[in-house]
């Protein structure tokens, strides 16, 4: 068992389901705040290291409604992108590892802001753009054969844009040890900042994927093997109050939270029924 599956049974009640739905909910109050008031999240809201330190502690979390900054005109399409990673990462690791993977790059970003405010002395605000390119790089890793369409009409397979964002990233941090552009010192602190972001996010990506070495259980392919048992030996009797699925951990039932999955477990001896966050790490009934 490693540290993420002994951190998943200790705290995995606690994981937040859906938590891509909140995120986009968080990014769409933050467009209308663009929209409205323009100054007013770099004023208030920004991970900026030098207010947080003159005690607007609230940066540290606030900082995360910056919607993805691209224009207004794919400004939808970009949410809904977003979403749909967000969602599928959740469906196949689980609320708990996908709540982790999330929560860490923020972690991660506000103490890149402070790593950048102490060694170039400026405190450039960092956004969530490298936070979201992480979340496609894991998206590509766990789905590298998933088709997009670029400009709706070329297909293009995740593990050709993972290996785009891959690069987008090592030339980010490169950029930190070119000379600034013009010879200007403040390019070259922006080029600084973003590097410091850059490396972060792929240390995140990285430390997780390094703990998740057994996560071909989560392939696609496997979950849909195991939906395609679960529909062969699922019983016709149903549990109380109508549920007809039931965690054999925690009891949870598609009545308590009808975004939850279930699947059965083919090393068990018997037919038992796992939700998505005890499926992997449940002790199997011999």
């Amino acid at each position: 068992m490693n540290w993420l599956e002994k951190m998943e049974r200790k705290f995995g009640r606690y994981a937040i389901h859906n938590l891509m739905y909140y995120i986009i909910i968080l990014y769409v109050v933050g467009l209308v705040l663009q929209l409205l008031v323009p100054s007013f999240y770099y004023q208030y809201l920004s991970l900026d290291v030098s207010a947080i330190l003159r005690g607007q502690i609230w940066r540290i979390v606030t900082f995360i409604i910056q919607p993805p900054q691209t224009g207004y005109l794919f400004m939808i399409f970009a949410l809904y992108l977003y979403y749909m990673l967000g969602r599928e990462l959740e469906n196949t690791w689980g609320a708990f590892r996908f709540n982790l993977y999330f929560f860490s790059g923020m972690l991660f970003h506000v103490i890149a802001a402070f790593a950048a405010y102490f060694l170039v002395g400026v405190s450039f605000p960092l956004g969530t753009w490298y936070l979201n390119m992480s979340l496609f790089l894991a998206f590509a890793a766990v789905y590298p054969d998933m088709q997009f369409y670029l400009f709706f009409a070329i297909p293009v397979k995740a593990k050709w844009l993972g290996i785009l964002d891959g690069v987008y990233f090592l030339y980010t941090i490169l950029q930190a040890f070119l000379p600034s552009y013009g010879g200007n010192p403040l390019v070259g602190v922006v080029y600084q900042a973003n590097a410091i972001a850059a490396a972060v996010s792929i240390l995140n990506f990285v430390i997780f994927f390094l703990g998740s070495r057994n996560m071909k259980p989560y392939s696609p392919k496997q979950r849909k093997r195991k939906r395609e048992f679960q529909q062969k030996i699922r019983p016709e009797n149903h549990y109380a109050g109508g549920a007809r699925h039931r965690c054999a951990v925690c009891g949870r039932t598609e009545l308590d939270d009808p975004s939850l999955e279930f699947r059965y477990c083919s090393r068990c001896n018997g037919n038992y029924e796992y939700c998505q966050d005890h499926l992997f790490s449940h002790i199997h009934v011999k």
